[in-house]
């Protein structure tokens, strides 16, 4: 049954009558989980392409979608969104391809690994008014839902400091390949912690506001066979007087992911390894715990993305994250780079 007869016809009216057709741009393990997730939405019919002829057997075989081997193709199909889930580098590239044959669109994070060469694909969605949205999926996950609708409630009063870290060892993200091969590893196709965990960014600034100066250090510092960045440490002086200290690698060999507040009258952490938000609120002197729903398990933040995206679609709600804001955050993560590079403290342009 599909996720909503009713929201699927508003979609076809929305996007000129037609069903909806959706072009997958890169099929590794991000984009077999949203041509998943497409599917059991019964969000509309699915074209996939990925360089790589055993991805293209991958999906056909998995999902019995069609899949094109020739990039001179995609467009004959006439799909009208396209997500783009190719390596970072590529994202900009493909995105303006899609909206230039008028794709809605849904890239995954980041934008980009550069600012160079956005600003003709901001031009055209701006022209075309083309819906977009940018995956960032923890702002989709309950335990950070929790965490933002207490500061909105002044749960732990006036804010001054947030700490958040992520880590895992990268040869265990995807274990059946090869590590080295990975974006990941390779800086000429976007990878690094930063922008691979450039969540703790997005969300920090979603909590928080414009940031206003960064500084970091960050450099491959483990034993990894990589050529980017495997830990980093960063300080964010946020507009709204907000200290943030993000710590990120590719080194822990025990996956961790957790926030701390702190507030002139109270505390929250959030842990996303053991589920589970604690507000602390010197006004009880008690602690409260919000764990995630009972069977809660993480690919749902994909399919509540998706299903927000779809909305969007429709015109019933506002992008989270479009290509315009995705660039702010871009910037911020960026200029941690930069800073790490020079040693100084940066300070964040506008626009």
């Amino acid at each position: 049954m599909p996720w909503s007869l009713f929201l699927l016809e508003r979609l076809r009216f929305m996007v000129g009558g037609g069903a909806l057709r959706f072009l997958i741009l890169g099929c590794g393990s991000i984009g077999k989980r949203h041509i998943r997730n497409l599917v059991s939405l019964g969000a509309g019919s699915i074209l996939a392409f990925d360089s790589r002829a055993d991805r293209r057997y991958e999906v056909r075989s998995q999902f019995g979608i069609e899949t094109i081997d020739k990039p001179e193709e995609l467009w004959k199909w006439g799909p009208n969104v396209a997500v783009v889930a190719a390596p970072t580098s590529m994202h900009v590239p493909l995105a303006l391809q899609a909206a230039e044959h008028q794709c809605h669109l849904f890239v995954e994070k980041p934008l980009s690994d550069r600012v160079e060469g956005t600003e003709p694909l901001l031009d055209i969605v701006r022209k075309q008014n083309l819906v977009t949205l940018v995956g960032c999926n923890m702002r989709f996950h309950p335990g950070l839902k929790r965490v933002k609708r207490l500061l909105e409630e002044g749960a732990i009063g006036h804010v001054v400091a947030a700490r958040a870290e992520v880590g895992q060892y990268l040869p265990d993200w995807h274990p059946w390949e090869d590590y080295r091969n990975t974006y990941s590893a390779r800086r000429d196709l976007g990878g690094g912690v930063i922008l691979d965990a450039i969540h703790e960014i997005d969300y920090l600034r979603w909590m928080f506001g414009e940031a206003e100066v960064v500084s970091c250090f960050a450099g491959k510092l483990s034993r990894l066979d990589i050529d980017t960045e495997d830990t980093a440490a960063i300080m964010i002086r946020f507009m709204s007087g907000v200290i943030g200290e993000i710590h990120m690698d590719y080194v822990q060999r025990v996956y961790s992911r957790s926030c701390q507040v702190i507030g002139d009258e109270g505390t929250i952490n959030w842990d996303y390894t053991t589920g589970e938000v604690r507000w602390y609120s010197a006004i009880t002197n008690r602690w409260q715990v919000f764990p995630d729903a009972v069977g809660w398990e993480p690919n749902q933040m994909y399919i509540d993305e998706m299903k927000h995206f779809l909305r969007c679609l429709a015109g019933e709600e506002k992008p989270t994250l479009d290509v315009f804001e995705a660039l702010q955050v871009l910037k911020i993560a960026l200029l941690t780079r930069a800073s790490s590079d020079s040693r100084e403290v940066l300070r964040v342009s506008r626009g």
